[in-house]
Parts: C-alpha cells; structure tokens; sequence
C-alpha cells in the first residue's frame, strides 16, 4: 500500500543512467516472507472482498520492503459457505487451491475446482470464487498485474451501468479482440491433466508454460518442483526473476548474484559466493531476476514447490535456462 491508496504501478526513477543504486536497494531486501508478513490487508482500494471473504497480499508494487511488480503474490480464503464480491478487470490471474473446493462463476460460465488445482481468470474476465463446502478454502494467486497497467489496460471494478451511458452506443462482443480459439482452452489445470517430468531442474509438473496451449493464460509460467529429501535441483540460471512457494517441507536456497560487465558487449559476472536463504512450509521465496539458483531439501523432508513467473521474458529474448548442475537423485 502507499500513502493514497493502493499502489497499481511503482515508478522506477533516476539521476542518473546507470541504475545500479537501485538494483543494488532491491537485492538488499530479505527474500523470505512468511505468515507474518502482510503487505497489504485489502482494506483499500479493493473489489473483491466480501463481509466473509478476506485477501491479503505478501508480495505487490506497493510493498515496502520493495521486491517486484514482475509478479505478484496474495492469498484468498472463502470460509465455509462463503463467496467474494463478483468483479472484473483485465489482467489475468492463476490461483492455486491450497485448501478445501469450490467453484468459479467467470463471465456467467461455472468451473469447478479442488486442492492442487490451477484456476485462470482470463483476460477481460467478470468474476467471483464460491465456497458452498463444510470446510474453508484457500488459493495463493499470482498475477502479472503491472504488465496490463504499464499497457494502459486499466478497466477494471465492479459491476455496475456504463457512465454517461447515453454517449455509448449499444453492446458488443469484447471476445471479438481476444485471441482466436481461445474460447475453448482450459480454465482448470488438475493433477490429472498434468504429468511428472524429470528434468534438469528436478521432478517436475508443468502447469501453465507456452507450449501448454491447452490452458487458457497468457502471462502466467507455473509448475510443481519435488525435491526428495537430502537432494537438490539443478544449479540454473535465468533473466526472469521468480517465486517458490512452500507447499511441504523444508530446506534452503542458495543464491548467486550476476553482475553485468559492460565491455564491447555483455559479460555476465557471476558472484563467487552464495547468499543463503532457510525455507519451510508456507514460505514465499523470491529470486531477483538475473540470478543463479540452486534449492536443497533438509534431509529426512522432503520438499514441494509451486513456482511462478511472468512469462513476458520469454517473449523478450530471454526463454533458455542456463544449467551449470542438474538435479540430483538422492533419497536419502
């Protein structure tokens, strides 16, 4: 939250070129935010909560200590027999039931949803999360919000008549400007449509990526990580920054800085040491863009991730992963 109100876009400002200083404050914030961290209580300049409902954010542009508006990350919980407030806007989010079921009313469609779940509000989507079960429930959401307002793509509330209705014409189809076929992609990713892959990273089930074309998002990259106890994923580095979710366990990460040597071209200068970053269950981790990564299971626990990432890198240039060690085999 800001001052005003709550904060959609953060500026990024200078008195010089480099902006090394600022890449420099950024990287200095703690990585680790748990349970008791709450940027953001959804007191102000929300639309979604309802006298039940609550939502709370742990990571946004608003937040101070300042991580990213890359991508954001908040929680919703539906207690039994609860709904939000119906509402729109047109940036996308994914949400990942951590608890209970229930199910999605987007654009007057129904879409059921459990535990383990992907759930896509679509691009330019009217829409509201029901709990009609005995027991709560819970999603982490994520969400490229910036990237639609740093486009200018801000029609967002609740519903309501047109202002100045008489300036408008009559209705028309807004799906006329939305990707062809995309009507028929799907809006729920269940364990049953996904399938465990090992990978140079580790154990892995995607989720939402570009060459899922099956799933109706556009901005949102999402997968599941299983480390098994006593292992490690591989030793990777990427552009893009991104955060882990702690689903199970425990561990910790290890972190390398790159540095950018500006020479003829680019160099990449990576740090000698690590930082290290203790991680369990519930935690959200961060890794800044630009970074080498590797993740350690505790022995004896095995550890589970959900892992989300803004998918524009991708479409700038900067779609390889980069392994310096793949993931290891130990069960021990």
């Amino acid at each position: 939250m800001g001052k005003s109100g709550r904060v959609f876009v953060r500026g990024l400002t200078s008195q010089t070129y480099g902006l090394g200083e600022f890449r420099r404050r950024q990287l200095a914030v703690d990585r680790v935010r748990d349970d008791s961290v709450v940027v953001d209580d959804a007191k102000v300049g929300h639309s979604g909560d309802s006298a039940k409902s609550r939502t709370w954010w742990r990571i946004g542009p608003g937040d101070d200590d300042f991580l990213t508006q890359t991508i954001q990350v908040h929680f919703v919980e539906l207690p039994p027999e609860s709904s939000n407030h119906g509402h729109g806007h047109q940036n996308e989010a994914a949400f990942y039931i951590l608890e209970g079921r229930g199910y999605e009313i987007h654009d007057d469609q129904r879409y059921d949803w459990n535990k383990d779940d992907l759930v896509f509000v679509h691009t330019d989507s009217v829409h509201r999360h029901f709990n009609p079960y005995q027991e709560r429930a819970v999603a982490l959401v994520v969400k490229a919000k910036c990237t639609w307002m740093f486009m200018g793509l801000i029609q967002q509330g609740r519903s309501g008549p047109v202002e100045e209705e008489e300036r408008f014409g009559p209705r028309e189809d807004w799906s006329r400007i939305w990707t062809p076929g995309v009507l028929d992609r799907k809006k729920v990713i269940s364990p049953a449509d996904t399938t465990w892959q090992d990978t140079p990273l580790g154990r892995v089930r995607v989720m939402s990526s570009p060459e899922r074309t099956d799933a109706r998002i556009f901005s949102v990259d999402a997968f599941e990580l299983d480390i098994p106890a006593g292992g490690h994923s591989g030793k990777y580095w990427k552009m893009a920054d991104e955060v882990y979710y702690v689903l199970d366990g425990g561990g910790y990460a290890l972190q390398w800085e790159v540095e950018a040597e500006i020479a003829e071209k680019y160099y990449a200068r990576i740090a000698r040491e690590p930082k290290r970053y203790e991680i369990r269950r519930g935690d959200t981790l961060y890794i800044p863009q630009n970074h080498v990564c590797q993740i350690f299971a505790a022995d004896g626990t095995p550890l589970r991730l959900f892992n989300a990432q803004n998918r524009v890198f991708k479409h700038l240039g900067y779609d390889t992963v980069h392994y310096f060690e793949p993931a290891s085999n130990a069960t021990s």
